[in-house]
């Protein structure tokens, strides 16, 4: 079996570089459950600062962090509205089925985003006979939307329409700094329009593993009651926090290379036969395109890309994903490119 040498499967194929390894090694740690963890302690008030919230909560990962904001903002059968290709759908939606007692209902937004007008159309009527509709979600940036930023522009709107309607604002931050990198507006004012928000570590930030939920002093105290309920308190968690510490550092500002790495990707793509791509979506490090004009499936050709050593991957009948990270060159970008063009080549 040919061994991997590119992976574009993900940006949480990102492995601990040798610095962060370094202060995970020698970060000072504690008890985090009794508050202890100096380490912990130190990447919240970060976290909380850049959002610009009155606290946050570090946590395992994102899909719990999606979970506990929503478990703490529903109570059972209430209903959650989100975009069609949203994560917390299509992904997490058994969670806060099952631990919230919540549903998701999907707004048909365009590439992942939606409008005000759809909020408000989706709102319920209050009937005893429905479920009372409770909270708003954004996914910034949005993955199945193809990578892209949602405006803020059109964040104002769609909270402004909810804040109308008594509905409460979430937002799924995993790519939060992706888009803030992207578009220019900062991660704080991005944040504000929403009741809780939180951001991935173990994606284009490099970390092995967490999330951290932000929001206000109240609900970070209700959000601690659901990670006790959940088992999601982690003692001397110091030495993964140290590497968010690390990564909020040193690794946001270089994500501007990720993305210019997208960028010459998909161009790349665009010029190849056969390949469906659509280079208005492409806003981020998240590369979609659709292989059904080469008279392949998505997995005949990722299994193809993989016997040249070559990690991208199907996610849905013909449409594949490349996700360009910090483990991946701007040289590899371009060898990768030429790998696909070699197999549509011998296809």
């Amino acid at each position: 079996m040919t061994p991997i040498r590119i992976d574009l499967h993900s940006d949480t194929q990102t492995r601990p570089s040798a610095a962060m390894r370094d202060v995970m090694a020698n970060a000072e740690v504690g008890d985090e459950q009794m508050g202890e963890d100096p380490s912990v302690n130190q990447l919240q008030e970060m976290v909380a600062k850049l959002l610009g919230k009155e606290a946050a909560l570090f946590l395992p990962s994102g899909t719990m962090c999606n979970l506990i904001a929503l478990s703490v903002h529903c109570r059972s059968g209430d209903e959650i509205m989100s975009d069609r290709t949203a994560h917390i759908l299509n992904v997490e939606g058994a969670g806060a089925a099952v631990i919230g007692g919540s549903f998701i209902r999907p707004l048909d937004g365009e590439n992942g985003i939606f409008s005000a007008d759809q909020v408000r159309a989706s709102m319920r009527s209050g009937s005893r006979y429905g479920p009372l509709s409770r909270v708003v979600s954004v996914e910034q940036t949005s993955n199945g939307g193809g990578g892209t930023v949602w405006p803020l522009a059109t964040i104002k709107d769609v909270a402004e329409t909810a804040g109308d309607l008594g509905l409460i604002m979430h937002m799924d931050g995993a790519r939060l700094l992706n888009a803030a990198v992207s578009s220019g507006v900062s991660a704080k004012d991005f944040s504000d329009p929403f009741e809780s928000v939180w951001i991935d570590l173990s994606k284009g930030l490099g970390c092995p593993i967490g999330g951290v939920l932000a929001g206000s002093a109240e609900f970070i105290k209700q959000a601690w009651r659901w990670k006790q309920r959940l088992g999601g308190a982690m003692r001397q968690a110091g030495i993964a926090a140290a590497a968010g510490i690390y990564a909020l550092e040193n690794n946001v500002e270089r994500m501007v290379e990720d993305h210019d790495n997208a960028r010459l990707l998909a161009e790349r793509l665009a010029n190849m036969g056969g390949l469906d791509i659509n280079l208005e979506t492409v806003q981020s490090n998240l590369v979609f395109f659709d292989v059904k004009n080469t008279g392949m499936s998505g997995a005949d050709m990722e299994a193809k890309l993989a016997e040249h050593g070559v990690r991208i991957s199907n996610v849905r009948d013909t449409r594949m994903r490349a996700v360009t990270h910090l483990d991946v060159s701007r040289d590899q970008v371009e060898e990768a490119a030429d790998v696909v063009r070699k197999v549509l080549e011998e296809t």
